[in-house]
């Protein structure tokens, strides 16, 4: 039998450890507090609501092709070879019965333009086939047609359409709603998919532009310029350069 003065054994309530990653959930539950988020897109809107798709075209088809084509590409560098490749091939139609050698070299500056060639040629063929000419309207037309992904029907669509069908998660949205807490996944359609359930659908179109726009401006890869960011006091990332 223990002695009088035995230390009393602690309760099974008082031994049980806490639930793994509760800190965590806690601190993402924070991040994605409803005023928290109102407030970033207010701020956002606020700043850059301006900014518009940097994309030069004159049509849902040139900006199809060019989305196309910023794949792992700059927005100045597109522009750059757009008009001479819709001068040259100027319709769907045209675009489907060039020769491959020949858009090749006129989007080479591009990057990858074995496969993007490949690509805008083959958009030609099935949008004037099964579409009749017409860049189609709705997400699942759009994933038909080879080279657009996600990310480029989702462009096209708001851009082309005024249709918020989701968000569009380039390099830009996908760094930045990382550095927020506004999304937490590893690949951009888990980002995308984050970010529909926060962000207002309404808001979906304008978010993609501002958040681009401040990625090129202040938030950028490599030492963010956070002393001269409106959003530094809403963010908690790992990397900052700056803290107020």
């Amino acid at each position: 039998m223990a002695g009088r003065n035995a230390v009393k054994p602690t309760t099974t309530a008082a031994r049980k450890p806490a639930k793994a990653g509760g800190a965590g959930k806690r601190s993402q539950r924070a991040e994605l507090a409803a005023e928290r988020v109102a407030e970033i897109v207010r701020l956002l809107h606020e700043r850059y609501g301006e900014a518009r798709c940097a994309l030069d075209h004159r049509s849902p088809w040139e900006l199809l092709v060019a989305t196309i084509l910023s794949a792992q590409c700059t927005d100045v560098r597109v522009n750059m070879v757009t008009p001479e490749l819709f001068a040259t091939y100027p319709t769907p139609e045209a675009m489907a019965a060039a020769p491959i050698e020949a858009l090749e070299s006129l989007i080479r500056t591009t990057g990858f333009y074995h496969n993007k060639a490949k690509s805008i040629q083959g958009a030609g063929r099935v949008i004037s086939a099964t579409f009749g000419g017409k860049v189609p309207q709705t997400m699942d037309e759009l994933l038909m047609v080879p080279g657009a992904a996600r990310k480029t029907a989702n462009v096209v669509l708001g851009v082309a359409f005024g249709k918020a069908e989701g968000v569009v998660v380039d390099t830009h949205v996908f760094r930045i709603a990382r550095r927020l807490g506004l999304a937490r996944g590893e690949t951009p359609q888990k980002v995308e998919q984050e970010l529909m359930r926060v962000i207002p659908r309404e808001r979906w179109i304008g978010f993609s532009h501002e958040v681009i726009h401040h990625g090129r401006a202040v938030c950028v890869a490599r030492k963010p310029r956070c002393a001269e960011c409106h959003l530094e006091k809403l963010c908690t990332a790992k990397d900052k350069t700056w803290r107020s």
